[in-house]
């Protein structure tokens, strides 16, 4: 099904983004997996909040907690040289992005959410993780920065909500589409508009 897989797939990855933040910023092991555990399920459970699910859903993913609990692991035992080529890679918070924003597109469009629901429903499922991760890093957030991050996220709820994808094959297309967008973007350095203050600048 591909729920489960894209599941699977947010939670490997964005528990890998988390624990690579979490060693470049010195935390000990249990902040790594805090951090770990809280990139891979926080935008999901948010996303129940601010929809209507029960925040206990969250709690019966059993597999999904033991998945990246055993990735966490295995990436604190990573030589930091690799940890380091794979925060510059920037490719798994990438996969985690495509991956639950169109499984939160989805989750909303199944319960027969508004067009706007469903995308902010692929946007708080595909970012909201990171958001409190870089938060807890002190970090100044990706998502608020002029790099194109969550509009890709909000392109696949868009998608979704229109109903131009839904067969299984569409929704992996889209996948493969939102991560191509995303790796695009990060590696040619496209930005959104931004503005500045010169009172602010002068301060």
């Amino acid at each position: 099904m591909v729920w489960d897989v894209l599941n699977v797939i947010g939670t490997i990855a964005f528990a890998i983004s988390g624990a690579i933040i979490a060693i470049e910023v010195k935390y000990d092991i249990i902040g790594t997996y805090a951090l770990g555990l809280i990139t891979a399920f926080a935008g999901g459970a948010v996303r129940n909040l601010l929809i209507g699910i029960p925040i206990t859903v969250l709690w019966q993913q059993t597999e999904l907690f033991i998945i990246a609990i055993i990735t966490i692991t295995i990436v604190f035992l990573f030589p930091e040289k690799v940890v380091h080529r794979l925060k510059e890679l920037n490719l798994f918070d990438s996969i985690g992005l495509s991956s639950f924003a169109v499984q939160g597109a989805m989750y909303a469009h199944s319960v027969d959410l508004p067009i706007i629901a469903i995308m902010f429903s692929a946007a708080i499922t595909g970012a909201g993780g990171g958001i409190i991760r870089d938060v807890l890093a002190q970090q100044k957030p990706l998502v608020f920065q002029k790099e194109v991050y969550l509009l890709w996220a909000m392109l696949a709820g868009f998608i979704i909500g229109m109903g131009w994808a839904t067969e299984s094959y569409q929704f992996y297309t889209l996948f493969v589409l939102i991560l191509i967008l995303r790796v695009m973007s990060y590696q040619f350095g496209w930005c959104l508009p931004t503005r500045t203050s010169k009172s602010l600048q002068g301060n």
